[in-house]
């Protein structure tokens, strides 16, 4: 979720730049609710990875049109696998150094190289390097749908699950800022997630849905706070306020791109990209009161 929209300002610049152009996005269709009604994104090919014949189907979706270039965002053998597929007259993609599999660059006809630091600075890189002449900082997101019940009065909103355990803050903090946040505030913590996951915190609000239900409380919600996973990306591309508590992994790297958010990460905190399946001391180490002092900045002035 997260790399969708790091790569939307890359995807939105080639549409801009290139406005005859007609752009299709591959992508797994669990995220496809991301991308419905882009307006610079003209069809969307579904690749089921977990399908029997997925690779073939895809290639014979693909060779449907004749496609002049193919531009490798995510930087992996089977991103770049998938865009050779389409037999486009050339393949952009990250030069070594940025690329995140080596072996994918074996594909490429062109490697653009990137000093940014931040992802989706990166990927703007690689959209300029592709051809782009006209680059945009946008995120296009659709609107949602409202799915589940929410409060009908403002409320701070968190996600507290992540691809990697290690990444997650600790759940009884959730239960601890809740109180502090209805103390303070007069708001309720709302916990999003997919059916079933949802964990059940003493004094929290629970709100379960899909990615549409999930864009639609964020529009919503007053505040968010959020770790290093999709729903706090989307949260900084609707340009929201909150904070992002992170431990292993980097935020100058992978922190929220917009919107208005306090980082934390302990000082000396080990940066690592393995999919720890325990809870980082890094994340354990950031206090519910630390938040708390955060979220208080940036509540929102009654009218």
């Amino acid at each position: 979720m997260g790399d969708i929209i790091h790569c939307l300002p890359g995807a939105t610049s080639l549409k801009h730049s290139f406005p005859g152009a007609k752009i299709t996005w591959v992508v797994e269709p669990q995220w496809e609710p991301l991308l419905r009604g882009n307006p610079f994104v003209d069809e969307l090919v579904f690749f089921r990875r977990k399908e029997p014949g997925t690779w073939s189907r895809t290639r014979g979706e693909l060779l449907t049109q004749k496609y002049d270039l193919a531009v490798d965002f995510q930087g992996l053998v089977k991103s770049a696998v998938v865009a050779s597929l389409a037999r486009p007259e050339r393949i952009a993609g990250f030069a070594s150094g940025v690329v995140r599999e080596r072996a994918a660059g074996f594909f490429y006809s062109t490697r653009v190289p990137s000093s940014a630091i931040h992802v989706v600075d990166q990927a703007l890189d690689l959209a300029a390097g592709a051809g782009a002449s006209n680059l945009v900082r946008a995120f296009p997101i659709p609107q949602g749908k409202p799915e589940g019940r929410l409060p009908d009065v403002p409320f701070v909103l968190a996600s507290p699950l992540a691809g990697w355990t290690s990444k997650q803050w600790p759940i009884e903090n959730y239960a601890a800022l809740a109180r502090m946040v209805m103390d303070r505030f007069g708001m309720p913590l709302v916990l999003n997630g997919a059916p079933g996951t949802v964990p059940v915190v003493p004094g929290t609000w629970m709100h379960e849905s899909g990615i549409a239900g999930l864009i639609d409380a964020t529009r919503r919600a007053t505040l968010v706070v959020g770790v290093d996973s999709g729903p706090l990306h989307l949260a900084a591309a609707l340009n929201k306020a909150g904070v992002g508590i992170f431990g292993p992994t980097d935020p100058v790297r992978n922190g929220p791109y917009g919107g208005d958010f306090q980082i934390f990460r302990t000082p000396g905190a080990p940066t690592t990209h393995r999919r720890g399946t325990t809870i980082d001391p890094s994340m354990r180490a950031i206090s519910p009161e630390q938040v708390l002092a955060a979220l208080e900045t940036r509540v929102p002035c009654p009218a």
